[in-house]
């Protein structure tokens, strides 16, 4: 009876001591699981030059300056990062403007931090360009507020960069339906109205060029203005002085003398590359821990080498949706169709 008991009894200090050690292994599994996993999605290759270009490295140094377990989430597209981020496969990605604003508006993305252009800015403003001798430049520079330079722009061929272009198109127009130069024509809800509405306001010879033609993209709309075909280019601060700089041995054959082209008020800001996140699934302390991590590539050599080889950006300053998206978002919200048009193009991962 006794060698029984003392059977039982071994029996059940070693089951017991089988439970103390699987709660203890539980304990372990419980604390991996538990470490907070960040995902962020960045479009990746198979193979690269040197690990300084694999955003594996932005990865690894988050991990390292926050604590924190950040993957990266493979993507191809901006429409498979805005997916990924609003259905919760990642946490966090790098966006153009039109799907920031997209996710800012239909799934309450934010913006914790934004990548600065060569200049240090963090957006470039659009303007309309013209020449000094036309009536929209005389108006510009009379100094008499009762002139109106862009009410003289109606009816004359304008230059665009390509469809629906960002400074070549959607702004300067979100601009001239909000304050009621020009009327929609067609579908309000149809992105195919705003070319009725450009043919209707200003002109039917009016350029909006394919991709490859002669007048595409900024230096073509540039160009359009330049040898009398439009009387109006829309494109961004800077594209004058990067093409027919006075000073600059080469310029444009095409370029006129650099006085005469005068640039309205600008027309609104289009934003830089935001990092935009989920609320969700990113709290304030995770954001704040990130956004630290992130300013601190500013300061190091290692840093400036994750910023320049993997994010293409001199630096990244601290920022939110309303600050970076907002000017932007204010002026493409007048465009006909563009919700529609966005949603159909950031939805078709």
């Amino acid at each position: 009876m006794m060698k029984k008991w003392k059977t039982n009894n071994k029996i059940a200090c070693s089951t017991m001591v089988l439970v103390m050690l699987m709660a203890g292994l539980s304990g372990c599994i419980g604390s991996d699981d538990s470490e907070e996993t960040l995902r962020i999605a960045f479009s990746v290759k198979d193979d690269y030059a040197s690990f300084n270009e694999n955003p594996q490295k932005l990865a690894d140094y988050l991990s390292d300056a926050t604590g924190l377990n950040v993957e990266l989430y493979p993507i191809t597209s901006d429409s498979l990062a805005l997916e990924a981020l609003r259905f919760g496969s990642a946490d966090m990605a790098f966006l153009d403007g039109g799907a920031a604003w997209m996710g800012w508006q239909s799934y309450g993305l934010e913006a914790m931090a934004a990548d600065m252009k060569s200049d240090g800015r963090t957006y470039y403003s659009a303007h309309a360009w013209v020449l000094n001798d036309s009536a929209a430049g005389q108006a510009a520079l009379d100094d008499d507020d009762a002139t109106d330079p862009f009410a003289e722009l109606a009816g004359e061929v304008s230059c665009h960069t390509g469809w629906l272009k960002s400074a070549g198109m959607l702004i300067p127009m979100g601009y001239f339906i909000g304050q009621g130069y020009a009327d929609v024509v067609g579908d309000e809800d149809d992105i195919e109205s705003l070319r009725n509405t450009i043919f209707s306001h200003f002109s039917e010879d009016a350029s909006i060029p394919e991709s490859g033609s002669l007048y595409y993209g900024y230096s073509g709309a540039l160009r359009c203005l330049s040898e009398g075909e439009g009387a109006v280019a829309f494109a961004k601060d800077s594209t004058v002085d990067a093409y027919c700089a006075a000073d600059d041995e080469e310029r444009e054959s095409w370029c006129l003398d650099r006085d005469r082209y005068v640039a309205l008020p600008a027309f609104g800001q289009a934003p830089s590359h935001p990092l935009m996140y989920q609320p969700d699934t990113v709290d304030d302390s995770t954001r704040e821990l990130i956004v630290s991590a992130l300013l601190a590539l500013n300061d190091t050599e290692d840093g400036q080498s994750i910023l320049e080889n993997i994010l293409n950006t001199p630096g990244l300053i601290e920022t939110n949706a309303e600050d970076h998206l907002g000017s932007y978002g204010g002026l493409i919200q007048h465009v006909p169709g563009i919700q529609g048009y966005l949603d159909e193009k950031y939805s078709s991962a």
